[in-house]
C-alpha cells in the first residue's frame, strides 16, 4: 500500500512493502524524480538495504559456530513494515525483528525509516535499534533511483580522485580497483559505465553529489554525509541512476569464520541507535 505525504513544493509516496520510495513529484509541473520501475529492466525503485550490503560469499555467513543464509541485500527490502504515522510531510515506517528474520540473522532490532518533506528536500532518516541482549552487527545502506538520460552527469562538491571497487560475476569485490576520477568533479553517464555493475566509491572527501539533467530544472542535489562507501548503479543504458549510501560493502572470496569480522560491518552496543541519513534537494 502506498502512503503520501506532502508539502507546498513537492510530493512523495512510500510502499509499505520494504518502506521504498516509490514517487517524487515537483508539485508545479508534475515532474517524477524517482524511477518507476520495469520488471523487464529494474524492477525496484529505492530499496532499503539491511542487515546486509551486497552478496555474501556463498550467500551465507557464520555466526557464534552457526551458519546462516542471507540474500543479496538483506531481507528489508522484501518485508512489509509497519506504518507508524502518516501525517502531512511526514511519513514513519517499523520493521521489527521476528520469528522469520531470526531465521536469518540472529538479532533483535528494530528498524525505523522516516520521511520527511522539508521545503524542496526530501530526508530520508534509517535508525537501528539494538535489542538484543549484547553486540548486534549490521549493515545499513539506501538505494533511491532517479530518473535520468545518457549524457546527464553527477557532479561531486570538490574535486575527486577515486577508484571503484571490482566485482566479479557473483557480486563479490575483487582484489583490483579501476580508476574513476582524477582530481575531477564529474562522472557522466554513459551506455556502457555501468558493464562492470556498480561503481563503489570510498574515501569520498565530498558529502554531497549533484545529478546534473540536460532537462531543464531537474537537477538534483543529493547529500550521503561521511559514509564509508557510495554506489552509483544503473543497468546499462537504463534511463535512471542510483546514488547509494553504504555503511557496509560487499563480501569478497576470503573466508570469514563470524560475521563480526566481515569488512566493513557495524557494531552496534546493546541498546545502542545508529542512524543513516540521506537527503535529495530538487534545485
Amino acid at each position: 500500500m502506498f502512503y503520501q505525504i506532502e508539502n507546498e513544493y513537492l510530493t512523495a509516496q512510500i510502499n509499505d512493502m520494504g518502506a521504498e520510495l516509490h514517487s517524487l513529484v515537483r508539485r508545479a509541473d508534475g515532474h517524477e524524480y524517482i524511477w518507476q520501475g520495469d520488471p523487464a529492466v529494474w524492477y525496484g525503485q529505492s530499496p532499503v538495504l539491511f542487515p546486509i550490503i551486497g552478496r555474501l560469499l556463498d550467500d551465507k555467513y557464520r555466526y557464534r559456530g552457526t551458519e546462516y543464509t542471507m540474500q543479496k541485500h538483506g531481507f528489508a527490502r522484501k518485508r512489509l513494515f509497519d506504518v507508524v504515522s502518516c501525517e502531512r510531510n511526514e511519513a514513519v515506517f517499523r520493521l521489527c525483528s521476528d520469528e522469520q528474520t531470526r531465521q536469518n540473522y540472529p538479532f533483535e532490532f528494530e528498524l525505523y525509516v522516516r520521511f520527511e518533506l522539508l521545503g524542496k528536500t526530501l530526508r530520508a532518516t534509517h535508525t537501528v535499534v539494538n535489542r538484543t541482549d549484547g553486540e548486534m552487527f549490521f549493515s545499513i545502506g539506501g538505494h533511491p533511483g532517479f530518473n535520468c538520460a545518457l549524457g546527464d552527469k553527477l557532479e561531486f562538491d570538490q574535486p575527486e580522485t577515486l577508484d571503484t571497487e571490482t566485482i566479479d560475476d557473483d557480486s563479490l569485490r575483487l582484489p583490483e580497483k579501476s580508476p574513476v576520477l582524477q582530481n575531477e568533479k564529474e562522472i557522466e553517464i554513459t551506455a556502457h559505465i555501468f558493464d562492470r555493475d556498480a561503481l563503489i566509491f570510498s574515501r569520498i572527501r565530498s558529502r554531497a553529489v549533484t545529478l546534473r539533467r540536460a532537462a531543464p530544472s531537474c537537477d538534483v542535489r543529493f547529500t550521503f554525509g561521511d559514509v564509508p562507501y557510495l554506489g552509483i548503479w544503473a543497468k546499462p543504458g537504463a534511463p535512471y541512476v542510483c546514488i547509494e549510501p553504504w555503511c557496509g560493502v560487499n563480501d569478497d572470496r576470503r573466508e570469514r569464520d563470524d560475521l563480526s569480522e566481515k569488512d566493513a560491518i557495524l557494531r552496534l552496543p546493546e541498546g545502542g541507535i545508529f542512524d543513516l541519513v540521506y537527503t535529495a534537494e530538487i534545485l
